[in-house]
């Protein structure tokens, strides 16, 4: 079996889509399944070098949608060569191009053409639509489901979600919404290396002035929709109240906030955030966008990991840090928040101020011996639930089913 995988971009700064179509595809080829990608990137970048599958990058597309008149000929030269076309993401031309050349292929060509899967990676969620300052952006999306991405959704063979939570939010938003089939296939994360001291070191050497010291991790990016302001708002609130009354609580860890976005103007508002606060003397640390080593060396490193997110449907740095062992204080916008809080391994609370409060405190109020069993629930929980080989299984058992239905 040959399986396309279309994505507007394969930078890691982008967000988490593209690491999980490489984790996908780790999966996929190891069950001789035959992974392409095609992309609006240019083919100079540095991320596609070395890549163990074959990628078609197309060059950078045009304005917001990412226009790019090749891949239209593309699409039409070489989709025939493909059983399965899996479109990752929503809103943006490589899936209108695609649902066109399909059409097209079908009125035309004597050849079979691929089955259409779409894997929305949490582009349906609500969300996207209430959110105060994305008003302008809900009517676009509206008018835009209307003529153009609703016919590709709703024509696909098959929707793909990462869990149930985000298969239920997709039927919100737009109307009509009617998925011939739809599977919750999850989503595998690969195993990280086991930990090195090398690992710590270059953690360090990004990190300078933590000294060693015990610290909480956030690692995403810096935006809006991650809850960083509240992060750093509860944070230095809780420290502060420390300070001021000499109290007898449990003294905060630091805090370090890595990922791209530094330079964004929310990256700098963010840091400008945590210098308002005069009092909270090298206790936040912005790592900035951590890889390689550094970033293994920060999940091995820390007490425990935070993600105070809006809106995140699934969370590839939460599953990240179960499997290095680490609990994770989550908000219940978290799409996968009930997975995990079943087994044990978490705490949940509000995206709000208040809940990201409760999430310091729950943490700092418990005791090193059930610290030490959510650890071990942590990972476990990544073993039976989210490590490859179980979601890999899922979403080739669904590839195969609708791959063996006759157009």
């Amino acid at each position: 079996m040959k399986i396309l995988h279309v994505i507007p971009s394969m930078d890691p700064q982008q967000g988490g889509v593209c690491q999980a179509v490489k984790t996908m595809i780790a999966g996929l080829s190891e069950k001789n399944i035959k992974n392409v990608v095609v992309t609006m990137d240019n083919p100079e970048e540095g991320f596609l070098k070395n890549s163990p599958f074959k990628i078609y990058a197309l060059g950078q597309g045009k304005g917001p949608w990412r226009y790019n008149s090749q891949l239209s000929i593309w699409f039409l030269t070489h989709l025939v060569n493909f059983d399965v076309v899996i479109m990752h993401g929503l809103w943006l031309y490589p899936g209108y191009a695609l649902h066109k050349a399909l059409e097209k292929l079908k009125r035309i060509s004597y050849r079979k053409t691929p089955k259409l899967l779409v894997m929305p990676h949490g582009m349906l969620d609500p969300y996207f639509q209430r959110a105060a300052d994305r008003k302008l952006k809900a009517l676009r999306n509206t008018l835009y489901w209307k003529f153009i991405e609703g016919g590709l959704v709703n024509s696909a063979d098959a929707l793909l979600f990462t869990c149930d939570e985000e298969a239920s939010l997709a039927q919100e938003p737009f109307k009509p919404y009617h998925p011939k089939q739809q599977f919750v296939v999850g989503l595998g994360v690969a195993q990280p290396p086991p930990f090195t001291t090398a690992m710590e070191h270059s953690f360090n050497e990004r990190c300078a002035g933590l000294n060693d010291a015990p610290y909480l991790l956030f690692l995403s990016r810096l935006h809006q929709k991650k809850g960083v302001e509240l992060l750093i708002e509860a944070y230095c609130k809780l420290c502060e109240q420390n300070i001021r009354h000499d109290t007898s609580l449990a003294p905060l860890p630091k805090l370090v906030i890595a990922g791209p976005g530094l330079d964004t103007p929310y990256g700098k508002q963010m840091q400008e955030l945590a210098s308002s606060y005069h009092q909270i003397n090298q206790s936040v640390f912005f790592a900035g966008m951590l890889t390689g080593d550094a970033k293994w060396g920060a999940f091995y490193g820390c007490e425990a990991f935070i993600l105070p997110s809006h809106q995140e449907n699934f969370g590839i740095a939460v599953v990240e840090a179960l499997a290095c062992g680490k609990p994770v204080l989550i908000s219940d916008q978290v799409n996968i928040w009930k997975d995990i809080s079943t087994h044990g391994g978490c705490y949940v609370a509000a995206s709000s101020l208040k809940g990201v409060s409760e999430l310091f405190n729950y943490w700092t109020g418990t005791s090193p011996g059930i610290k030490k069993l959510m650890s071990a629930n942590a990972l476990s929980i990544y073993e039976k639930v989210f490590s490859l080989k179980p979601s890999t299984n899922r979403l080739l058992q669904a590839i195969q089913d609708i791959a063996r239905e006759r157009r």
